[in-house]
């Protein structure tokens, strides 16, 4: 049963978040709509959100156009095998998941995370039931002093809450500043990260979902990937809230 203590700091935390609601009522994570509490889509705008999940590669993840079976991988993946071993996000990146991305990335809305890290769950919940922790993708420290966050962290600690996995926000550090990943195509994008990202320790035997917002061509997991492996991983899995299955999306 619950102490009269707990109710009384139930009871606050419920207070404080009605008084915080009257001065910044909640908004739709999709449009300026007022709604009634946060975290919020319209019933109308939920329905267009295109989730993610069978038929798709084994491996990368990508949308295959007829079911073929669980182990069933495209193309990309069986001509030029991934160092990661799978890679699952929640949302194709349309025009409805890319504003939840540029809101969360650029302008550090965090209301949308519990039920972000909801939908990541779902989809990676096959890797995350074996993990032993989660990782965020890493942040140049001067890109993070600069915008003061990291979305992916963000991301990676509220799944840790959903899943109940440890998250390790040092475990992959990016030693290297680069020009952005926006506008630039695979094959540069594979270039610009590469040697970037280094494993701050050992991590013998261990498997790790590494998390991000958006898997856009794969290089940035990849290069996380090939820096967990030499650190001893025996597995590497990837999740994010969104992913590319067009090329003309990559602008991100």
């Amino acid at each position: 049963m619950r102490t009269i203590a707990t109710r009384a700091r139930i009871r606050k935390r419920g207070l404080a978040s009605w008084a915080a609601d009257l001065i910044w009522p909640p908004r739709s994570l999709l449009t300026e709509a007022m709604v009634d509490r946060p975290g919020v889509i319209e019933p109308a705008l939920w329905g267009e959100l295109k989730f993610l999940g069978a038929p798709q590669c084994a491996c990368c993840g990508f949308p295959l156009p007829s079911d073929e079976g669980p182990q069933a991988s495209c193309a990309a993946c069986l001509s030029d095998k991934p160092a990661y071993d799978t890679a699952r996000a929640a949302l194709a990146y349309d025009d409805h998941a890319r504003k939840l991305v540029l809101d969360l990335k650029r302008g550090g809305r965090r209301d949308g995370l519990p039920v972000f890290a909801r939908w990541m769950a779902a989809a990676g919940e096959d890797a995350l039931a074996k993990a032993d922790f989660v990782a965020p993708a890493p942040m140049h420290w001067t890109r993070l002093a600069v915008r003061s966050f990291n979305q992916a962290a963000w991301l990676a600690q509220v799944l840790s809450r959903q899943c109940g996995k440890p998250w390790k926000p040092g475990a992959l550090t990016r030693i290297k500043r680069r020009k952005s990943q926006a506008g630039l195509s695979a094959s540069e994008r594979r270039r610009n990260v590469g040697g970037a990202i280094k494993a701050s320790s050992r991590f013998d035997a261990k498997i790790i979902v590494v998390v991000d917002d958006v898997f856009t061509t794969g290089a940035t997991l990849e290069a996380c990937a090939r820096a967990l492996r030499k650190a001893g991983a025996a597995e590497v899995h990837g999740l994010t809230l969104a992913r590319v299955v067009r090329p003309t999306d990559i602008t991100l």
